[in-house]
């Protein structure tokens, strides 16, 4: 039982420790990255001073409000 304890602690702290891993912005549409991908724009900049890159379909649309 241990054993089993022990092996589940570690799976768990090596799954936040990946490398590649990326914080999610913009209700979960957006990654926060150094730099966009060719499909992606940036919309906001995150905590972490990275943009976040989010797909146009995500992204609201410009609505122009009359006056």
């Amino acid at each position: 039982m241990k054993l089993l304890l022990l092996t589940l602690t570690v799976l768990l702290l090596l799954s936040q420790l990946t490398p590649g891993g990326t914080q999610r912005c913009w209700n979960l549409y957006g990654k926060c990255r150094h730099r966009c991908s060719k499909k992606e724009r940036v919309y906001v900049y995150c905590l972490n001073s990275k943009m976040c890159c989010v797909k146009p379909k995500y992204q609201p649309k410009e609505r122009w409000w009359p006056f």
